[in-house]
C-alpha cells in the first residue's frame, strides 16, 4: 500500500475519533450541569485540562465560561483540534482518495463536513446548544456504524481501525488522569449524589456506563472505575479494547507488507503496560504515573508506525 494513502487513512481515522470525543465531551458537562450545580466555580475548565489545551485556550481567552470554551473547543477555526477544524482535517484527508473508502463512507463524511462549513462562528446562535451535541453525536456514531458495515476488512480498513483505535486509547487516559484526581480528592463528597453523578458522567463521556452497570450495578467505585476504563477487554472503548485491537491491525499490516518496517513498530507494547498491572496495582503505585507512561507509549506507538508504513524516505 502507497505510504502517502495509509497515512491519509490512518490520520483521517484519527480526526474523526477526536471530534467525536470531544462532542462527547461537552455532550456530558452540559447534561451534568443540568443534572445538579457545578462542584467548582469553573465548571468547563476540565474539558480543557482533558485535551491538554489549558495554555492554547489562555493566549486568546481570560475566563473558561462556557461561551469560550464550547466556541474554542468547537467552531474555531484557530484551534486546530476544534470539532470544526477535526471534521476538515478528516474530509481532507479521505478526498484525495475516495477510491480506497466505500462511497456510503464519503458521503456521510462529505456531508458532515458541509454541515460543519455552515456552522456559525458562535455557539449561541445556535438554537439549541444541548440539542446540537446530542445531534453531533449521534451524526459520529452514524460514521462509525458505515464503516463496519461497509469497509472489506483489508489493508485500507486496518489503518482505519489502528488510527482509531490509538485516538480512543490515548483520550480515555487523558479523561482518566484529569477527572478520577479531580474527583478523588473531594472526600466530603464520596458516596453522595454530587459524587456519583460526577463518576457517572466520567465513564458516560467514555460511552461506558451502562457496561458498568451491567458488570458492578450502580455502586460507583473508584477502582471499579479505573479497572473497567482501563483493563476490560471487552469494554469497546476501554484502554484493554484499544490496546488488543490495535495489535490485531497492525499483525495484519505487518503480515501483509513482509517488506516494510514491521519490526520496529513492536504492535504488542501497548498492551504489554497494561498486562503488567491491574486496577488496584495502579492506583497504589501511582495512577497519573502509569497514564502518564501509557499516554507517551501512545505517541511513540504512533511515530513508529509512521516510520514503519508512512515516511517518505
Amino acid at each position: 500500500m502507497l505510504r502517502r494513502i495509509a497515512g491519509e487513512l490512518f490520520w483521517a481515522a484519527r480526526y474523526l475519533e477526536r471530534a467525536q470525543w470531544r462532542t462527547r465531551l461537552v455532550d456530558v458537562n452540559y447534561n451534568l450541569l443540568l443534572e445538579g450545580p457545578p462542584r467548582d466555580s469553573e465548571p468547563w475548565q476540565a474539558l480543557l485540562a482533558i485535551t491538554s489545551e489549558v495554555e492554547t485556550f489562555g493566549t486568546h481567552h481570560s475566563h473558561a465560561d462556557e461561551r469560550s470554551v464550547v466556541n474554542f473547543f468547537t467552531l474555531d477555526r484557530e484551534n486546530p483540534s476544534s470539532i470544526r477544524r477535526c471534521i476538515e482535517e478528516a474530509r481532507a484527508n479521505l478526498a484525495s482518495m475516495r477510491h480506497q473508502v466505500p462511497t456510503e463512507v464519503w458521503l456521510e463524511i462529505n456531508r458532515l463536513y458541509l454541515d460543519a462549513m455552515s456552522w456559525p462562528a458562535d455557539a449561541y446562535a445556535l438554537i439549541s446548544i444541548p440539542g446540537f451535541f446530542a445531534t453531533l453525536r449521534e451524526r459520529f456514531y452514524m460514521i462509525g456504524g458505515v464503516i463496519q458495515a461497509t469497509m472489506p476488512r483489508d489493508h485500507a480498513f486496518d489503518f482505519v481501525e489502528t488510527g482509531t483505535m490509538l485516538e480512543c486509547a490515548d483520550n480515555v487516559a487523558r479523561l482518566l488522569d484529569v477527572k478520577y484526581h479531580f474527583l478523588l480528592p473531594q472526600a466530603e463528597h464520596v458516596g453522595g449524589d454530587a459524587d456519583g453523578r460526577q463518576w457517572a458522567a466520567l465513564l458516560r463521556s467514555a460511552s461506558s456506563l451502562e457496561a458498568f452497570r451491567q458488570i458492578y450495578g450502580n455502586a460507583m467505585k473508584a477502582d471499579r472505575v479505573v479497572e473497567i476504563l482501563l483493563f476490560n477487554a471487552d469494554v469497546p472503548r476501554s484502554a484493554r479494547f484499544c490496546a488488543n485491537r490495535i495489535a490485531a491491525a497492525l499483525t495484519q499490516i505487518a503480515s501483509r507488507h513482509p517488506q516494510s518496517n514491521a519490526h520496529q513498530v513492536d504492535q504488542d507494547r501497548l498492551a504489554r503496560l497494561l498486562d503488567e498491572r491491574s486496577a488496584k496495582t495502579v492506583i497504589r503505585e501511582g495512577l497519573h504515573e502509569f497514564l502518564t507512561d501509557f499516554q507517551a507509549e501512545c505517541a511513540a506507538l504512533a511515530t513508529r508506525i509512521a516510520t514503519a508504513y508512512m515516511t517518505i524516505d
